[in-house]
């Protein structure tokens, strides 16, 4: 009986690994961490549990490994658990060893550094875009300064068509009224005082000016003036486009063409009637007719003698 007592004093594998971790100071993870071996083979010996744990073999490698880093002796540790294992395990069946749960999980470092690259790409990403998108915008604007480029280095008088490649600018040279308009859109309307100027935008595809006092406005094109778009003290609704303004005087001549000769065509049939009116005339030598009436009683006289 003494000995039977004695024997059941003496600790199992479990409680003695479970002793030797606490005076250490250490948890389950530690173990696991150290061992690499998962953290509920480590409770399943513990607890004597040998139902949930794998093939003797992987066991008793699991307690020398969870021995050596309490501080135990190895061997008598497994001796022990064969021993224990002995009467409560007959027949075993082979599992598979899994690797340590800790070693699979990522390290924080490693997250972290991920997240940060993400951020940096999304921020890398977005400069491009928006860089791209003014790209455009940019070669759009300096397009017309390389247009005038030409026109400043050739002083001589330029063709017409590279006269009408420059801005568009109105000057006033007197108070003026005036509307310009792009298919239908407002650009400017109102009075101008002398000496302002205004210059069509460039983005303007069909740009229109209405005025009734022309003569008060200057407009260039690029570094030439173009011909006056209308008669004085006239309503007057002409195109802005450089083209239309180079060819301004050319189409306004025509157009006054009919009012000067208009008084001519009037005037015409007077002098082709005051010529017809003398010939209306002409019958009074009809007078000369009573000769004739005179020489009728000289057969009389003869036939009296």
């Amino acid at each position: 009986m003494d000995e039977e007592l004695v024997e059941t004093d003496v600790p199992s594998v479990g409680e003695k690994l479970r002793a030797a971790r606490e005076e250490r100071g250490l948890s389950l993870e530690d173990i696991a961490a150290q061992t690499r071996i998962p953290r509920r083979h480590l409770e399943n010996i513990e607890a004597a549990d040998w139902d949930n744990l794998p093939a003797p073999t992987y066991t008793l490698g699991f307690a020398r490994s969870y021995a050596s880093s309490v501080g135990l002796d190895r061997a008598e540790i497994a001796d022990q658990l064969r021993a224990e294992m002995g009467g409560q395990r007959t027949a075993t069946t082979s599992e598979v060893f899994e690797p340590a749960d800790p070693a699979r999980t990522m390290p924080k470092s490693l997250v972290l550094g991920a997240i940060v690259a993400v951020i940096l790409l999304v921020i890398l990403m977005s400069w491009l875009s928006r860089r791209s998108l003014e790209t455009p915008d940019e070669g759009i604007t300096n397009a017309p300064a390389a247009a005038t480029a030409p026109a400043a280095r050739q002083p001589a008088a330029p063709p017409p068509t590279a006269a009408a490649q420059g801005p568009v600018v109105l000057t006033a040279t007197d108070a003026v009224w005036l509307a310009v308009k792009d298919s239908g859109h407002v650009l400017k309307q109102g009075i101008m005082q002398a000496g302002e100027t205004y210059q069509v935008p460039a983005t303007a595809t069909a740009p229109v000016l209405t005025t009734a006092k022309s003569e008060a406005l200057r407009i260039n094109v690029g570094t030439a003036v173009a011909p006056p778009i209308g008669p004085a003290a006239t309503k007057v609704t002409v195109s802005l486009l450089p083209a239309d303004l180079m060819k301004t005087g050319q189409t306004t001549a025509p157009a006054a063409a009919p009012t000067s000769s208009a008084p001519p065509a009037a005037v015409a049939p007077h002098p082709r009637a005051a010529p017809q009116r003398p010939r209306a005339t002409a019958p009074a030598p009809a007078a000369a007719a009573p000769p004739p009436t005179e020489t009728q009683p000289a057969p009389t006289t003869n036939g009296a003698g």
